[in-house]
């Protein structure tokens, strides 16, 4: 597309820079920005253009352009909006989505830039803006319509504007009544109320009355009396006239027009195919509904103004001026447009539009205009979060046919390709315990198996009264939470379970299952201690990746192999999953081009293998859709900009992340809807409405309302008062605005388990679930499945020759040690446990695995008791110069506090401080020794909720 300086208005020069909605005006046919207070008013006189930019993950940025008209705006006006919309769109690079809206019958799309609505005032710039003041208030009335968005539109005043169907808003001076006609759904009537607290606070500066009316109540109390009255009494309501607007769309065909010379001619074909659009020209697509105009990417610009001119004149030539048109640019296609033809290929021209792009921006630069907008962002690089808390109970089951066994806890992480298995995770939330349900399906599993884990698991959920979130997995589809809840995850081939037995005796296959002294491969991968797995695959050279490292056994030999694209941290994981496959056998370390002849005569010899990461589906910006699941047919509502309020107890949500998917059931939901959340989940990876090409095994979750975990409402600003609320969507709304906009609390018991201050869970109602809070009892330590803080902190009073997996590296940076001793009175290894232990709270960004030398003190001498003040200034001076290294800006302790060393601090010391605070003993320890021993300064440390607190104060021994 050729663009020169006198196509572009200057108004457009610095739009769509950062996120965030821009509105114009046009006045004489020229767009005039109007300021951001003023954003949702709209007056009926006039036509505005309206931009809509949003930041994706991927760090690009992407428009939506829409032109609305008023009803009435003149036709000039009408024509110069849709005009200036063409040239915003070449000003961003020419690959915008524009959308033509009429007042009255707007998009939802459009609608929800606006929440809860928008309400057009009377003029406009051409009638000089002439508002009359009333004297007196005037009396409004107002239908409302729409479950996700709300389409509001003034009607007269007058009994025969009401219905039965429909929900009004009659404004008064001094009350906002809203009528629910017996024939409106729930939805509806809380939608409503977000228009009647919109009219509170906008047109009674939020000091007014509000009632509402159910219709066929007649006058049973004051507030329906006083609402009839502006009506002059009750009488019986007329049936709701159809109008012309509800002719079905499916009797007429979609048509395909070529746009030349102003002029529509149809283009002859049996079925719409991608090949007959052609680059260099511009189509009309009439979906009766709608009316799309596709725009070549070769087109010139005065070529695409041209073929918005000629829509426009269709739609007049056939009196379907309220019809929308959405003009798409080639390449750039909404799923909408692209689902109308019968094929159309996967997109292979991404790279060139980029390059496009990048031409425009630098003609236009040349020209003198800001291009910043035009540039593509740098995608934020974020270490992908589990959002769960890694210390809960974990228990686990093998299933087998139609039963299931529990899993031992050195087993529970080792899991068989031909298994199904069923997990249960139980762990600390931010207002109550949080409870997951899940499903892993390996490679090799049978559908027998699958099918009883999958009724299995929805009996565990039901029988927890739906308050538990559910998940289902498949092997090589794994998310990070699930991860991260295992911590050290391996796969091994075959299965013990009669299912896969009996599968492969069957297809006369070889057994496969995993034995110890047999020849096995295994693929090493993760991001730390937290976050590690091994793959056991084919044991061929091929296998190799030079991204990955791996453990070859073979027999009484094992190989290490080094891959040159690995970074250390994954290096040191070998060493960490070596201890839990071959724990007892020294490895022999192969680097990626000095492999011995042994290794490769293991393998069967050389071969050629790939060098690039195995690519994994990225978390991408989310979608939610509100669902309708009737007889297995399934139809969904894309809800844009959406909120929390947007979830109502009584529907069905999904939210797709393309890497996973999140089916939200609320509370008003029917008990059988419930049963088929998975059923639901799973139809919508199957009809992939959003044609991203979603595979059939993506993680499913199904969420119910009430009992939302963290890893699901980061995608909102949530407050979790909302959800404990009782009552349907309009009883809830409804007492939200009656009190203030502040939620009524549901009083029911949370679902938490006593936890004492140790955070160590003491219920016993199931005493075969371990807990992963640290035990210090030498005695009862469990390596298998705790969070790496806590396996840290363990390590210090563990037997120096007991090997655990996950204890972090010793201060040497070498290759993980299989053994080791422990020296207990070295503050360096609890220093560190504490300080990891922290970062799982605060969750910063990833530091080295290795942690920095810290100088460890000499143990301080006991005191004598009579020279208390000299042993506390002695203290003092000691404290202050534990370590030389601590910054000058720490936090400083509290004036005339009195400070002690940490070991007459401790609540095992033989030489106790006296006259201290023992609910405080931390605060009697120095900046300098607080940091040593905490991992962070007492200012952070005090940022952090008090269990948590708590937490590292016992395992320091001060609490």
């Amino acid at each position: 597309m050729s663009v020169s300086m006198r196509d572009l208005d200057p108004a457009f020069q610095s739009a769509g820079q950062k996120a965030g909605i821009e509105v114009w005006r046009i006045e004489n046919f020229k767009p005039v920005a109007i300021p951001h207070s003023s954003h949702g008013k709209f007056f009926t006189g006039d036509s505005y253009v309206i931009l809509k930019t949003i930041a994706l993950k991927s760090g690009a940025l992407r428009h939506d352009i829409h032109y609305w008209l008023g009803k009435d705006t003149s036709q000039d006006e009408a024509g110069a909006a849709a005009l200036k919309t063409v040239e915003l769109d070449a000003a961003l690079g020419g690959r915008a989505v524009q959308y033509r809206e009429v007042q009255g019958h707007e998009t939802e799309r459009f609608l929800s830039y606006f929440k809860p609505c928008i309400i057009p005032q009377e003029g406009g710039i051409a009638s000089g803006f002439k508002h009359v003041e009333a004297e007196e208030y005037k009396i409004r009335m107002f239908t409302c319509q729409g479950k996700h968005v709300v389409h509001v539109k003034e009607v007269p005043f007058a009994r025969s504007s009401l219905n039965h169907d429909d929900i009004f808003i009659l404004d008064t001076a001094n009350k906002i009544f809203q009528f629910n006609g017996s024939n409106s759904c729930i939805q509806e009537r809380a939608k409503a109320l977000e228009v009647v607290q919109h009219i509170k606070d906008t047109y009674h500066d939020g000091k007014c009355d509000i009632a509402t009316v159910e219709d066929g109540k007649l006058m049973s109390d004051a507030e329906t009396g006083e609402f009839w009255g502006f009506f002059g009494g009750f009488a019986p309501l007329p049936r709701k006239t159809s109008t012309e607007e509800t002719k079905s769309a499916d009797a007429l065909p979609t048509q395909l027009f070529c746009l030349e010379k102003g002029q529509a001619e149809p283009v002859a074909a049996d079925s719409l195919t991608k090949e007959l659009l052609d680059t260099n020209k511009c189509y009309l697509l009439d979906c009766v509904g709608e009316i799309y105009v596709w725009m070549g990417r070769s087109t010139s610009l005065d070529e695409r103004k041209a073929a918005s001119g000629a829509a426009e004149e269709y739609l007049r030539s056939q009196d379907r001026t309220k019809s929308h048109i959405i003009r798409v640019i080639e390449n750039f296609e909404t799923v909408t447009f692209r689902s109308k033809f019968e094929t159309w290929p996967q997109s292979t021209e991404v790279a060139v539009s980029e390059d496009g792009r990048g031409k425009v921006a630098a003609l236009l630069k040349r020209q003198g205009l800001n291009v910043r907008g035009l540039l593509k962002a740098a995608p934020t690089k974020e270490e992908p979060q589990p959002y769960i808390d890694c210390t809960g109970n974990l228990q686990v089951w093998r299933v087998n046919g139609q039963e299931k066994t529990l899993l031992p806890v050195p087993d529970q992480s080792k899991f068989y390709s031909g298994e199904c298995y069923i997990f249960q995770y139980t762990c600390p939330g931010e207002d109550q315990e949080e409870c997951l349900v899940g499903t892993w399906f390996g490679k090799q599993s049978v559908e027998e198996d699958r099918t009883s884990a999958t009724s299995q698991a929805n009996k565990m959920v039901e029988s927890l009264k739906f308050m538990a979130s559910q998940m289902q997995i498949y092997e090589g589809n794994e998310p990070i939470l699930f991860f991260a809840i295992f911590q050290s995850f391996l796969v091994l081939k075959g299965g013990l379970s009669d299912g896969y037995k009996n599968s492969i005796s069957e297809k006369e296959l070889p057994d496969e299952t995993y034995k110890e002294d047999g020849v096995a491969l295994f693929r090493v991968q993760g991001s730390g201690p937290e976050n590690m797995q091994a793959i056991q695959v084919e044991p061929v050279a091929s296998s190799l990746n030079s991204s990955y490292c791996y453990i070859l056994q073979n027999g009484s030999s094992v190989f290490t192999w080094i891959g040159n694209l690995t970074t250390p941290e994954v290096q040191e994981l070998v060493e960490r999953q070596l201890d839990v496959i071959k724990p007892n056998m020294q490895s022999k370390l192969q680097k990626e081009g000095s492999e011995s002849e042994a290794f490769w005569e293991i393998l069967g010899g050389k071969s050629e293998y790939p060098s690039q990461k195995i690519a994994k589906d990225a978390e991408s910006d989310p979608h939610l859709f509100s669902c309708t699941f009737i007889k297995e047919d399934l139809k969904v509502t894309e809800i844009y900009n959406f909120n929390q309020d947007d979830l109502m107890t009584e529907d069905v949500f999904i939210l797709d992340c393309h890497s996973s998917i999140f089916v939200w059931v609320g509370q008003q939901v029917d008990q059988k809807l419930k049963a088929q959340a998975l059923a639901i989940g799973q139809k919508f990876l199957k009809h992939d409405f959003l044609l991203e090409k979603l595979s059939l095994e993506t993680p499913i979750y199904i969420i119910n309302e009430g009992s939302e975990p963290q890893f699901f409402t980061r995608f909102f600003t949530w407050d979790s008062s909302k959800s404990a609320m009782h009552g349907n969507s309009f009883q809830r709304k409804l007492s939200i605005l009656k009190n203030g906009g502040r939620p009524t609390l549901n009083n029911k018991p949370k679902r938490r388990t006593a936890v004492s201050h140790g955070g160590r869970s003491v219920a016993t109602e199931q005493p075969q679930q371990r807990s992963r809070s640290v035990s210090f009892s030498p005695d009862r330590v469990r390596v298998r499945g705790r969070s790496p803080a806590f396996n840290a902190l363990a390590s210090t009073f563990e037997n120096a020759n007991a090997r655990n997996l996950s204890t972090p590296p010793p201060q040497v940076r070498k290759p993980y040690p299989k053994s080791g001793p422990a020296d207990s009175s070295n503050a360096a290894p609890r220093s560190t446990a504490l300080a990891s232990l922290a970062a799982t709270f605060e969750q910063p960004p990833r530091e080295p695995l290795m942690p920095r030398s810290i100088k460890p003190r000499p143990k301080s001498p006991p005191k004598s008791d009579s020279n208390s003040k000299e042993n506390a200034m002695s203290g003092k001076i000691e404290a202050l110069t534990i370590q030389e290294d601590v910054k000058e800006n720490d936090v400083e302790d509290e004036e005339g506090l009195t400070l002690y060393p940490y070991d007459r601090l401790t609540t095992v010391s033989s030489d106790p401080a006296a006259d201290i605070d023992v609910t405080k003993r931390e605060t009697y320890l120095s900046s300098a020794e607080f940091r040593e021993k905490f991992g962070m300064t007492k200012e952070a440390f005090y940022k952090l909720p008090k269990w948590k607190q708590n937490k590292l104060k016992m395992a320091l021994q001060l609490f």
